[in-house]
């Protein structure tokens, strides 16, 4: 399995414990070395592991134009396989395509419905198609809260409504794989806790896996049990959410501003603690706890060093997310 490593926050025991992920868990979706280019001259994607595992919500996550789509595209078969392995419920999926996107429901891109339909009557066109029972229909609208839309047409839905009934259609088939892409895109604060709670109802009550990609981290922050980062073509990070915050932790900071901070830098280095220099030449160190700052306070006074201030900086979620993939904040 190769990777691109760019984030000065990769760590070794992350990446490996997200590999033992396969023997503790059935894996849903797998891919190994997934590389594909639209043209000679640059990979669209580069050898791309994508470890999902049964039963949580994996959030694929990256700025637009990283590759998000063409990776799910690839596992949907929309695309054409160039190079490396897919396997969808531990098979090849082109050992027995038909058979496993049976399986599987989707919503790529923009939702496809037909605005001069009812919800209803959306609905009762797949399920001809799918050739499933004709109550499934009134089960899928309760799910999806769109049962009382009565004749009014989709094409006066809002925006929140037309997701969550592209998400009902994608659902019709009773599949146990779900697999989205950017599903909030474009709503409002109430469309997108809509969506994040039907979600959440669908994995915690029916046991559905869930593939959702997303450009925005706080977007899925509170949805997600798993997380994959990928930009330029590369994953960069996949781990539980955990894992993320792990990696939180090591970027937060103690710092202090003394009166000599070369000197500081020294005698916090000799107490053996390893420091950095912060902003503005201050001294900073791994979070540490309340006793350990205090010891290292009373030594600098000790040594005629002024403390003028001590401050803790942590980085949440969403600045981590930038450093993985090599971005600034705005």
């Amino acid at each position: 399995m190769s990777f691109c490593f760019k984030s000065r926050f990769y760590n070794r025991e992350i990446w490996k414990a997200a590999l033992v992920w396969r023997h503790k868990n059935m894996l849903c979706i797998e891919t190994v070395g997934l590389t594909h280019r639209y043209s000679s001259s640059e990979n669209t994607l580069n050898g791309i592991g994508l470890q999902v595992p049964e039963g949580g919500i994996y959030g694929f996550l990256g700025p637009n134009g990283a590759g998000k789509t063409t990776t799910l595209k690839l596992i949907l078969g929309l695309l054409k396989k160039q190079q490396g392995d897919i396997r969808v419920f531990g098979k090849p999926i082109d050992k027995d395509r038909l058979a496993t996107l049976r399986n599987i429901g989707s919503l790529i891109e923009s939702p496809s419905i037909y605005g001069h339909l009812t919800a209803t009557e959306n609905l009762r066109v797949l399920q001809k198609v799918y050739q499933c029972p004709s109550g499934r229909i009134q089960e899928v609208l309760d799910l999806v809260d769109l049962a009382r839309t009565g004749s009014k047409k989709a094409a006066q839905f809002s925006l929140g409504m037309k997701q969550r009934l592209s998400i009902a259609i994608a659902l019709l088939h009773d599949p146990s794989l779900l697999i989205l892409d950017e599903p909030t895109n474009g709503l409002d604060p109430n469309g997108i806790l809509e969506i994040r709670e039907l979600l959440q109802k669908l994995t915690q009550n029916r046991g559905i896996t869930i593939l959702i990609s997303s450009h925005l981290l706080p977007e899925i922050e509170k949805l997600v049990t798993h997380i994959g980062i990928i930009n330029r073509g590369c994953l960069l990070f996949q781990g539980t959410l955990a894992d993320l915050i792990k990696m939180q932790d090591r970027a937060s900071v103690i710092d202090f501003r003394t009166s000599d901070n070369d000197r500081a830098y020294q005698i916090i280095s000799d107490s053996g603690v390893r420091p950095t220099r912060g902003e503005e030449g201050s001294v900073s160190v791994p979070i540490i706890d309340e006793a350990a700052v205090a010891r290292l306070n009373r030594t600098l006074i000790q040594n005629n060093i002024d403390v003028y201030r001590i401050s803790a900086f942590r980085k949440d979620l969403e600045m981590i997310f930038f450093d993985v993939i090599g971005e600034k904040t705005i």
